[in-house]
């Protein structure tokens, strides 16, 4: 078992101790606006709320954040709940980030990963999809993991010939960006990801 706690007993799926979904419809009234849907963790939620400031409005970032891993099997139905409430979007960006460390990283993360992401792809077919890459993180074990992961996720990217957004370069070159608990960011480290993620969106639905 992974040093990071994980609860496995009496569930067909792995679980994390504390489970949680964050689901953001970003002016929900509002027409004629292009909105992107924006499937992430805890970093993303924080990301979308700067990246509809960075578009100044002219775009909305929906969000749905999620500690869910990438083989959790209500994952796809989740989102697809939402994004059917939210009815229409420009782009998808896709982060699992941080989450489903009981998956190993070079088999059955990128396994796992790859098949929830052709389901993704199928569901919002005709949409432009954005795959964003893992944080960097303080701890240096945990650190090593997201940089194999990483590597394993921009393959499966080129492989459906999809851009990314390298979130790990970002915050590695801005280490004096994350936060005292070593995986979230400051407000000037989400500035730094909103304004990345803006910039390809608009290249992606010019």
């Amino acid at each position: 078992m992974s040093k990071f706690t994980y609860e496995f007993e009496k569930r067909t799926e792995a679980l994390e101790t504390y489970e949680w979904d964050n689901v953001w419809w970003d002016h929900a009234n509002t027409e004629n606006v292009p909105r992107v849907l924006y499937i992430g963790d805890s970093i993303s939620c924080a990301t979308r709320i700067a990246a509809t400031k960075a578009a100044e409005n002219e775009i909305f970032f929906d969000g749905f954040g999620t500690s869910k891993a990438v083989d959790n099997p209500y994952f796809f139905e989740s989102v697809c709940l939402f994004a059917r409430q939210q009815g229409t979007r420009e782009a998808v960006m896709f982060n699992n980030g941080l989450h489903g460390w009981h998956l190993d990283d070079e088999t059955e993360y990128p396994k796992a990963y790859e098949e929830l992401l052709k389901r993704f792809l199928k569901e919002f077919e005709g949409v432009p999809m954005l795959i964003l890459l893992t944080t960097h993180v303080s701890d240096p074990e945990r650190d090593a993991r997201v940089q194999v992961r990483n590597k394993m996720v921009k393959a499966i990217a080129e492989k459906y010939n999809l851009p990314t957004v390298d979130f790990y370069a970002i915050t590695k070159e801005n280490e004096h960006t994350i936060s005292g608990d070593g995986v979230h960011l400051t407000q000037d480290g989400y500035k730094l990801l909103a304004e990345a993620v803006v910039k390809k969106i608009r290249e992606l639905t010019a």
